[in-house]
């Protein structure tokens, strides 16, 4: 594990001591180099075991994926946040990759802790970079107001967890990973273990997040400059799901008889934000709320406990990071140019921009899960898990699927189809480094299909 963590850590005094002309390179460059170097982290999938294993970090199947995944976006978000960071001092540019760097150390000990208590611990501690990415460098002037969201929604649900786990170490004597699973199952019946379930599961359902506590998220989306927005897309939304499923397995006599509510909610949750995305005017804010709905069949999935409803959650995770931040960035081109989030005001771009028009439609095709791509693979697990579970969650999950087609099918119209608005004539073309950045989103998700063993996890 130290062979990513130090490299990513020594990533600290190189942004402060590079020239001022080279230090945007030298930061991508190295970030790229670590991600390369992280995909060791994706062993052969018939090792179901823990490797790179030392007394506090390790990588199993399930947190290499993610692991890799928050490796490849740090240098991801460097090239995107190039052109709105220009206008800032020197200082704080480099100030700004910092946050960046201290926010991907917390992420890779948070995924790669062998202790629950470290993994709590580096789960709070992405907070604070986080926080000061949408507070100092949100666009609109609703950001504090949407700092002050993220911070309470976050620490309100994560407070009953830390109770939860000091009480788990006073029955267990650990909180090892390694040795959670067979441990002896201690009794519980009553008010105080349905409690202490509920504890458990509240922090990560508030971070997913579960509909009905998701006010944060689109606050947070909206406000946050695109570094922020790609970040919380994905990988910190992840944080919430990889919580769940190291929990569900401590917590598995209860989670049969008190998942019912919470299974419903998450599917009533994609039907509900898939027809708040179908009236949005704001691009980021339907991307956004879109991620919800996605999180909203993560969250079913891995509340019934099967073996397809886990793997259909982890590759669901993969592949709507990498999709979802996409979008965040393909957005984020369109508001530089036009300076307006409105969809209306932003129509026909594909006569101006017929190449990352091409991009728009990747993007759009792999949100619908479109079949081959891993989306597709993912959703189908789970809808087959939860059919299995019940029969009556088909019809939420169909509808539910149909409006996502639906609202992407909108989104890409509204963006890129019809005629130019006449106060759009004089735009400036697109970059190398934008088509670099999509391609780099959307190829891995691409290459996903050849061998998607390779994130479906245990099983």
């Amino acid at each position: 594990m130290l062979k990513v963590f130090l490299p990513t850590l020594m990533l600290l005094p190189m942004v402060w001591l590079s020239p001022t002309k080279w230090f945007w390179q030298a930061t991508t460059t190295n970030g790229l180099l670590i991600a390369t170097l992280s995909l060791m982290l994706l062993k052969k999938p018939w090792d179901t075991g823990w490797t790179f294993l030392s007394p506090y970090l390790g990588a199993d199947p399930l947190s290499g994926p993610l692991l890799v995944l928050s490796c490849w976006l740090l240098p991801l978000m460097i090239m995107a946040s190039q052109n709105h960071m220009k206008a800032e001092p020197v200082v704080r540019q480099r100030l700004y990759i910092t946050i960046m760097i201290v926010l991907q150390c917390f992420l890779i000990l948070a995924f790669s802790a062998t202790e629950l208590l470290m993994f709590y611990v580096m789960f709070e501690a992405t907070l604070i970079p986080t926080l000061f990415l949408i507070t100092r460098w949100g666009n609109q002037t609703e950001r504090l107001n949407a700092g002050t969201y993220f911070l309470f929604y976050t620490l309100a649900g994560s407070l009953p967890l830390l109770l939860a786990l000091l009480d788990l170490y006073k029955t267990n004597g650990s909180l090892s990973l390694l040795t959670m699973q067979y441990s002896p199952q201690f009794p519980l019946e009553g008010w105080g273990a349905t409690m202490w379930w509920l504890a458990c599961l509240v922090a990560f359902l508030v971070k997913m997040p579960l509909y009905g506590i998701h006010l944060w998220l689109p606050k947070a989306h909206v406000e946050a400059p695109i570094a922020g927005s790609m970040i919380l897309a994905a990988v910190l939304l992840k944080l919430g799901g990889y919580g769940m499923m190291r929990i569900v397995v401590v917590l598995d006599p209860l989670t049969k008889e008190l998942a019912y509510p919470f299974v419903v909610l998450a599917l009533w949750g994609v039907i509900m934000t898939g027809t708040i995305c179908l009236r949005q005017t704001d691009l980021k804010s339907l991307i956004a709320y879109s991620s919800v709905g996605h999180m909203g069949l993560v969250v079913a999935g891995i509340l019934i406990q099967t073996p397809w409803g886990f793997s259909g959650a982890l590759i669901l995770m993969i592949a709507h990071g990498l999709t979802s931040s996409a979008l965040f960035c393909l957005a984020n081109t369109n508001y530089e140019r036009t300076h307006t989030r409105t969809m209306v005001l932003t129509r026909g771009l594909q006569s101006v921009f017929p190449l990352m028009a091409g991009w728009w439609f990747l993007a759009t095709l792999a949100n619908l899960a479109l079949p081959p791509l891993p989306n597709l693979m993912a959703e189908l697990s789970i809808i087959v898990g939860l059919v299995n579970w019940s029969w009556w969650s088909l019809a939420l999950t169909g509808i539910g699927t149909l409006i996502t087609v639906a609202y992407s099918l909108y989104m890409f119209l509204m963006t890129q189809r019809g005629q130019l608005p006449t106060h759009m004539m004089c735009l400036p073309p697109t970059q190398t480094r934008e088509h670099l950045l999509m391609a780099l989103h959307l190829f891995p998700l691409l290459l996903l299909i050849i061998k998607p063993s390779l994130i479906w996890g245990w099983f």
